[in-house]
């Protein structure tokens, strides 16, 4: 579990994909805080530490992972968010993020607003019906807050923190970026349906 508070951003050394998966391999300064079988969110996606040296690490990522996510989009030199995985005793200062990508966005329009800067992503319908205005939503990893939304948009608006210390900062016009709703939106929408 995660709580989208970026711990760094690292970049791509690698990415072999096949039709059987992809392989990666990321530098960061976090390799030391990592072991072997660790969990680490990369653009928001889970996954497993399968190699750590001092420079980085290696991973992999399956078909389905690849298919919901823009992870096999990525190329060498691409800069990726990446958060460890929670501690029971670590501060929830995000929301619970399980870094489990329902999908994928583009983004429509980037517009600045005073000291901050509005993202506008077109998502399809089957995840915008799980937003709220004010709710979360967590955008590359990244846990955000949604200021506005229609059927097929939701806006986000960052922060100078937030641009300086993610990829967010990067974003623009036909960017596409991961998109993991409210878990607890799915799980209501599967409980109230049970009872129909």
């Amino acid at each position: 579990m995660f709580t989208g508070l970026i711990t760094e951003v690292g970049r791509i050394e690698e990415l072999r994909a096949d039709r059987d998966g992809a392989r990666l391999r990321i530098v960061t300064e976090l390799a030391g805080e990592l072991r072997e079988g660790d969990s680490v969110a990369v653009n928001g996606v889970c996954l497993t530490a399968t190699a750590v040296e001092k420079s980085g690490f290696a991973t992999e990522a399956m078909p389905e992972t690849l298919q919901r996510s823009s992870l096999g989009e990525l190329r060498g030199g691409d800069a990726v968010n990446l958060e460890l995985a929670l501690r029971a005793a670590d501060r929830l200062g995000g929301h619970v993020v399980q870094g489990h990508v329902d999908g994928t966005g583009i983004v429509a329009r980037v517009q600045a607003e005073g000291i901050s800067r509005v993202v506008e992503i077109e998502a399809q319908p089957e995840l915008t019906r799980y937003l709220v205005e004010k709710g979360s939503v967590a955008v590359d990893g990244v846990s955000l807050t949604v200021s506005s939304l229609d059927d097929d948009t939701f806006a986000v608006s960052l922060i100078p923190e937030t641009l300086a210390r993610t990829t967010l900062g990067a974003l623009a016009a036909g960017s596409k970026v991961n998109i993991e709703v409210d878990v607890l939106a799915k799980h209501v929408e599967r409980l109230l349906g049970a009872r129909t």
